[in-house]
């Protein structure tokens, strides 16, 4: 048995990032709106320590307008290759301004253009228009930096729940949760 969550899943990173074909920070992301009404979508994790699980996103997205109505989130890593799964349950909350610059300061150019010219998850008349705005944005920063658009940001998921769950034969599998106590975490074993 660990004491820390956050090591343990450094740990099946690291061996997701060996051995894990696609993108082992690709994370499945739940929220809820206000009604309770659920959605799930796939996001990349951009960081990860004791404070939580860090993505980022348009705040005026779908994912983001409801993290604003309901904080309550849900993240799953699975790694299949590995036959591994990580379950994260908590509560995201906002990074901080100068995280999401220095985070957006490493996107790739077209990245960044791109986070200008998109209403993400809003209906969009024809790709026409979503290349003319990136040509738009193009021409508006071209010779200099792109800042970080204020609509774009990042949250921290800080879990409450993590449960690591380890496929074994004959559905025999392994399930570890811990969750959180104060400011300790938990341990136990569930029945697969």
């Amino acid at each position: 048995m660990a004491d820390d969550p956050h090591a343990l899943f450094e740990e099946w990173l690291a061996q997701a990032r060996q051995g894990e074909p696609n993108d082992p920070t690709a994370m499945a992301l739940a929220t809820a709106d206000a009604a309770g009404r659920p959605s799930v979508r796939m996001v990349l994790m951009k960081g990860h320590d004791a404070r939580g699980f860090v993505f980022y996103t348009n705040l005026d997205s779908r994912k983001g307008a409801e993290l604003v109505a309901n904080p309550r989130a849900g993240l799953l890593f699975h790694w299949k290759s590995l036959r591994r799964q990580v379950r994260v349950e908590g509560t995201a909350e906002p990074v901080a301004e100068g995280e999401a610059d220095s985070y957006f300061a490493t996107r790739g150019r077209d990245s960044q253009l791109g986070a200008w010219a998109s209403d993400q998850s809003r209906p969009l008349a024809s790709r026409a228009l979503f290349e003319a705005r990136y040509e738009e944005a193009r021409r508006r920063f071209e010779g200099g930096d792109v800042p970080r658009p204020p609509r774009w940001s990042g949250w921290r998921v800080v879990p409450e729940r993590i449960e690591f769950w380890s496929d074994r034969p004959h559905r025999l599998h392994e399930r570890r949760l811990f969750t959180r106590a104060g400011g300790a975490w938990r341990e136990e074993l569930l029945y697969p």
